[in-house]
């Protein structure tokens, strides 16, 4: 078999907030295979925490994304397009619910916190995998991340779980819809990650210790664990394996 190498491909990665999203386990792991990267930040705020760690990748572009901002999407694909001319892979790693309606019962979500958390958590997939389409004219893969709250009423998840289900069925019909380009769709449903995202979920650290204790591998993940899944997905190595959610989870989403 040939080296497992990603030497000459180009992927768009949004989502590292810092080092420990699971978009820079991502990052970190296609970097490590030669893979060129373009790398966006939220904003103003954001940018100090995220610019230093694109120093140790191979960084290219490196620019602000709101995906609630139209402007800031169109200028990051007329960058790539302009600077690569093509992308290999997306990856997609951003979720985002109002604390009050994220603490609090789905039943008593807010109209405007379930349509904020829908826009961003599963539309901008949606948007972002249209923008990427015409740049993957050989072929592609686009990766999201999920979790097993999109399946399972899974304490405390609340408001996510419909959202995340949601962003699950979009991956299906992305997948259904592009697969005649060649371009692969998946999500990769990790378990519990202590990540910044992760800590705005209530009694988190039982979440913590009940997958340990449930999963039949009994241990933590950590961020390179989904990174070496990703670079795998995005990879030709992957090339007749779309629509799919693949969980990284030590096994928790196999047992009761």
């Amino acid at each position: 078999m040939s080296k497992f190498t990603m030497e000459n491909k180009k992927g768009l990665i949004i989502g590292i907030a810092n080092d420990q999203s699971l978009a820079y386990g991502c990052a970190r792991a296609l970097s490590e295979l030669d893979a060129s990267l373009a790398i966006t930040y939220l904003n103003d705020k954001a940018k100090p925490h995220v610019e230093p760690l694109t120093e140790g990748l191979n960084t290219d572009i490196f620019l602000p994304c709101n995906v609630c901002d139209a402007e800031q999407i169109d200028a990051l694909f007329d960058a790539i397009e302009q600077q690569w001319g093509r992308l290999d892979f997306l990856i997609h790693s951003i979720a985002f619910a109002p604390l009050n309606d994220l603490h609090g019962r789905l039943t008593d979500a807010s109209r405007e916190g379930f349509l904020q958390a829908m826009e961003i958590s599963c539309y901008s997939l949606i948007d972002l995998a249209s923008r990427a389409e015409p740049l993957m004219s050989s072929g592609g893969s686009i990766l999201t991340m999920t979790y097993l709250g999109a399946e399972r009423a899974v304490a405390n998840y609340n408001l996510m779980g419909p959202v995340k289900s949601g962003l699950e069925s979009s991956v299906r019909y992305l997948a259904r819809e592009l697969g005649g380009k060649s371009i692969r769709v998946n999500a990769i449903s990790a378990g519990p990650v202590a990540t910044r995202a992760a800590s705005g979920l209530a009694e988190f650290n039982q979440l913590l210790e009940l997958a340990i204790e449930k999963a039949p591998l009994k241990k933590s993940l950590d961020i390179d664990d989904i990174g070496s899944l990703a670079a795998f997905l995005a990879s030709d190595k992957a090339a007749a394996i779309t629509g799919e959610t693949h969980y990284v989870d030590c096994g928790y989403h196999a047992v009761d």
